[in-house]
């Protein structure tokens, strides 16, 4: 439980790290924006509010089994509720959506069509490669079947066999 902070603050630094990377980049290259600040704003916050609401309702989830969505300390449980009936990662699904959402409302080109993606490559081989494998081992028989019929991040997607 000490360690829990540790990880949101670790996580917390790793995210900023990409937005502000793509800040420097926007300014590096001189980045045109292509979009009307009116429409990108719109854009921003639609975003912002969805990527929010999808982390939020995820992270209460993990909470109702006394856990967390800091890999130092797990729900003791196997969470198939709530956004995880649609998707095995809704919480960086909205993170990812959130991301974009920041891209939009900074005007930053670099940061929408390379680092979020690039952010995004990172997190699905860290969770392919660490996570995944370690929540067989946790859970067992009941993870293998909750990935085969649970798509990773986009609900409504067929996880490949």
């Amino acid at each position: 439980m000490l360690l829990t902070p540790v990880g949101f603050i670790l996580f917390g630094v790793f995210t900023g790290l990409f937005v502000t990377l793509a800040m420097h980049t926007d300014r590096w290259l001189s980045l045109p924006w292509p979009l009307p600040e009116g429409l990108s704003w719109f854009i921003a916050v639609i975003f912002i509010f969805v990527g929010t609401g999808v982390m939020a309702w995820s992270a209460l989830h993990f909470l109702k089994v006394k856990g967390t969505p800091v890999p130092f300390n797990p729900p003791p449980e196997l969470v198939t509720t709530g956004p995880y009936r649609f998707a095995r990662n809704p919480m960086l699904t909205g993170v990812f959506i959130l991301l974009f959402g920041i891209g939009f409302a900074i005007k930053s080109l670099s940061l929408v069509v390379f680092f979020t993606p690039l952010y995004i490559l990172a997190n699905v081989s860290e969770l392919k490669a660490i996570e995944e494998p370690e929540l067989v081992k946790r859970f067992g028989e009941a993870y293998v079947a909750y990935r085969q019929r649970t798509p990773m991040f986009i609900p409504g997607m067929r996880p490949r066999k």
